[in-house]
């Protein structure tokens, strides 16, 4: 038997920890619970719930053995969680095989004897995603290490933004439904587990071998074109990359890593072409995730949420206005 169909065969235990991001209430925590029955149906095994402090909480769980973990990736209205893809670049023994996309709304919620409110609390990402309330209110944000955590310790004089089930489960008032600034947010998650077994997990998850993967790059060449030459391989190879970003060396003035997600698994023909190429050329190449393809809509350029400036050719042109965004 081949070892990559031994690795999808391999039998799990019945319970496995699923460490989230705590306390119970947090978005991660909704995640994680989509997760439990990702797991239940897919893979045939429980999760046991562990909430952590903080995200290197749950990479360093993963990465020592004890258990699978849960991890928010990408907003798509804030982007990338930068600190967590940081945490994976430089784990170790830890990567992604699953996903989990969560719709995410924002309820405001005040204790019962509050007073006169002064704060609004919540995660550095809740907070930048309820714009519109805060300056509506005029609270003075404050930043939480989670937005449940924010809703737990909630004082008399703040409003706290977080998860609709925060209100029943540290028993708040709901001060006002839906107020972050954008309808449609959504935040993907990773499923974590330790790095030997994702490939055999990730199959099981896709049968169908429809596989989307996040690989970080380093290109230890550097000079002009270095940056084209490792788009135009991926190009040539027929790989449909849906996301691409830079992350610097840290302490390394103009250095960086190149974080992509491709749709394909790194296993594939084509995908495993070009990172055997990269690694002869001498490039740092390292996986950070493979899971079954997520659905990416693509909607009519018409309908994009285009920023207020820049510059745009439509039916009637303004060169004045194209001027002044270009500055030429």
């Amino acid at each position: 038997m081949s070892q990559a169909l031994s690795e999808s065969r391999a039998t799990l235990p019945d319970r496995i920890p699923l460490h989230f991001l705590g306390p119970e209430g947090t978005f991660t925590h909704q995640a994680a619970l989509e997760a439990t029955n990702l797991m239940e149906t897919r893979l045939g095994c429980q999760a046991d719930l562990r909430p952590c402090t903080d995200a290197a909480a749950i990479v360093a769980a993963v990465e020592e053995g004890r258990g699978w973990g849960v991890l928010a990736w990408e907003n798509n209205v804030e982007g990338h969680v930068v600190p967590n893809m940081d945490a994976l670049i430089d784990a170790q023994a830890v990567a992604g095989f699953g996903m989990v996309r969560l719709p995410i709304v924002f309820d405001a919620f005040v204790r019962s004897d509050h007073g006169p409110l002064s704060q609004v609390g919540a995660h550095p990402h809740g907070l930048a995603q309820c714009k519109g309330f805060i300056q509506e209110t005029g609270l003075k944000p404050v930043t939480a290490n989670s937005n449940a955590a924010a809703c737990r310790d909630l004082g008399p004089d703040q409003v706290a933004l977080g998860p609709r089930i925060c209100g029943s489960l540290y028993g708040l008032e709901t001060y006002r439904r839906e107020v972050q600034d954008y309808q449609g947010a959504r935040t993907d998650f990773l499923l974590l587990a330790p790095r030997n077994q994702v490939a055999g997990l990730a199959r099981r998850l896709a049968p169908g071998g429809d596989f989307e993967s996040i690989i970080t790059f380093i290109p230890l060449n550097t000079g002009p074109g270095v940056l084209a030459n490792l788009l135009d391989r991926l190009r040539d190879a027929g790989l449909n990359m849906t996301s691409f970003m830079s992350r610097p060396i840290k302490g390394h003035d103009g250095t960086y890593s190149f974080v992509a997600s491709i749709d394909a698994a790194p296993w594939q023909k084509g995908l495993n072409q070009v990172l055997d190429d990269l690694l002869e050329r001498g490039d740092w190449l390292k996986t950070l995730a493979v899971h079954p393809r997520t659905p990416h809509p693509a909607p009519p350029i018409r309908e994009w949420m285009l920023p207020r400036a820049g510059a745009f050719r439509g039916e009637d042109p303004d060169s004045e206005t194209i001027s002044k965004e270009l500055l030429w």
